[in-house]
């Protein structure tokens, strides 16, 4: 019997993209992966212009999931993500009309441009699974995934995302400059976009779902990489220069990803290797450093707080 059911599938999902439609970004599309399959959703801090858009779609397409798109400014209100009531003059009724997060994939652009006000909007549906407009609570489709992306250097304009948000991500990361081989062949045959709208879906619905079940239930966490967790959680508790660590729901997002990390890799079993293979984008971003300490480099930090620990013997 397969004690993994589905990853093989999973895996040729990410060889093909990483292999023909996405050259350059295979990290970037294994995180999103690991999200999707922990139920967890991902951000993307990254310059403009890397193909973030691109990924996402061939990344939805691939897996035959539906997609929708928000892109963020000042004047985004949450019924523009939500959806809205609309009088039907022929029904004599009201109809609501879902909005872009009734979608499995969703890329939210330029997130921090949007006020507190609609970024707040997007908790609800982040960690419950489900939106609640006028009173009616409507459920989200299964798989469901917020891709989201913030500039690091622009500023203007922006809402930077609060501590509470930045939580509902399981994993932060960037997309990075392709290798020069590939931009070059970028520049010479231009975008793919119309390319990656005809990628076929390469696993089913059930496939899919079937996979996240087996990472979530069957995939074994044993007591001494247990111990291996919490002593990564404790130390960031206990760092002279990090006022928050972190938190227990963080915990269960390094110990859900790591779960994915071992799966991918073909084992029915997490081991330390992959606690700390994600440590750094499971982590980072949920560390709040003393005020005397801002603009400290938290994955610095991190790498130095990982190095302090051994890895346990299983």
């Amino acid at each position: 019997m397969n004690k993994l059911p589905k990853r093989d599938e999973m895996v040729a999902v990410l060889d093909i993209l990483s292999g023909q439609h996405l050259k350059g970004k295979g990290r970037a599309v294994r995180l999103c992966l690991m999200a999707l399959l922990t139920g967890g959703h991902i951000l993307l801090e990254d310059i403009p212009g890397l193909g973030k858009t691109t990924m996402a779609l061939a990344f939805a397409s691939s897996l035959g999931l539906s997609f929708g798109r928000v892109q963020c400014t000042s004047d985004l209100l949450p019924s523009d993500i939500t959806g809205l009531s609309i009088f039907d003059r022929v029904e004599g009724r009201f109809t609501f009309i879902k909005g872009p997060i009734f979608n499995n994939i969703v890329l939210i652009d330029e997130i921090n441009r949007a006020m507190p006000k609609t970024q707040s909007a997007l908790l609800e549906a982040m960690e419950e699974r489900r939106v609640t407009v006028e009173g009616v609570t409507y459920q989200l489709p299964d798989p469901f995934l917020v891709l989201a992306t913030q500039n690091p250097f622009e500023q203007v304009g922006t809402y930077p995302l609060p501590e509470s948000q930045m939580d509902r991500f399981i994993m932060k990361t960037g997309i990075g400059y392709p290798p020069e081989e590939i931009e070059k062949g970028i520049l010479m045959h231009g975008s793919i976009r119309d390319e990656i709208l005809h990628i076929p879906a390469l696993v089913t619905h059930e496939d899919l779902l079937e996979a996240i079940r087996t990472v979530r239930r069957d995939v074994y966490l044993g007591e001494k990489v247990t111990d291996y967790v919490y002593a990564i959680i404790s130390a960031t508790r206990n760092h002279p220069l990090i006022l928050t660590g972190i938190s227990t729901r963080g915990g269960i997002g390094l110990v859900d990803a790591a779960k994915a990390a071992a799966y991918l890799h073909g084992r029915a079993f997490v081991v330390p290797e992959d606690v700390r293979e994600v440590a750094r984008v499971v982590c980072a971003h949920r560390l709040i450093f003393r005020p005397e300490q801002e603009g400290v480099d938290k994955e610095q930090i991190l790498n130095a707080i990982l190095k302090e620990i051994p890895l346990p013997l299983t």
